[in-house]
């Protein structure tokens, strides 16, 4: 997901906590710590590990929105395409796969993607002017939406570019 990079220390017991600016605004939730681990940890002590000052943090907005979710629902809902990307390369975009998970439609049939007509093997360079460099960063820029929302996907087959509008779906998570 998309996430504020922060260098507040965010330790065991305080992630969940406010991000604030310097003006006292809350700006994001303190959700995640980069650490040394496998024996870099902190004091020289082998065997732990401990936060290198790099923590993350879930902006605000979408923050915002989750909560709002889970007040009126119960659970969070989730904007999505309906197309399953791989997650390890990176570099020329994120490809939708040949086929999906459990032997799934890597495109969800009637779905956001397959209405606007992008099919497995395509790859999605682009949504609206972000450059899309692998499957992460796709579902990152997704995560910045709403379901409802239109967005322009810029994609890659048979070596030409195209675009499409493509209204975001939703997913229903766990309570």
């Amino acid at each position: 997901m998309s996430a504020l990079q922060t260098d507040a220390s965010i330790n065991p017991g305080n992630s969940g906590g406010p991000l604030m600016d310097a003006g006292g605004n809350v700006i994001g939730i303190n959700s995640a710590i980069q650490s040394a681990g496998n024996g870099g940890g902190m004091g020289g002590e082998s065997g732990q590990s401990g936060s290198i000052g790099l923590g993350f943090a879930i902006p605000i907005d979408q923050a915002k929105r989750v909560a709002q979710d889970l007040i009126k629902t119960g659970k969070p809902v989730y904007p999505q395409i309906g197309v399953q990307v791989g997650m390890r390369e990176s570099g020329d975009g994120a490809t939708i796969a040949q086929t999906g998970n459990n032997g799934s439609e890597a495109v969800t049939p009637n779905g956001p993607a397959d209405k606007a007509g992008l099919k497995p093997g395509d790859t999605i360079t682009k949504l609206d002017d972000t450059v899309i460099d692998s499957g992460p960063t796709l579902i990152s820029e997704i995560w910045q939406h709403k379901p409802g929302d239109e967005v322009t996907l810029t994609y890659k087959r048979g070596g030409k570019e195209h675009t499409t509008k493509v209204t975001l779906g939703q997913r229903t998570g766990d309570k």
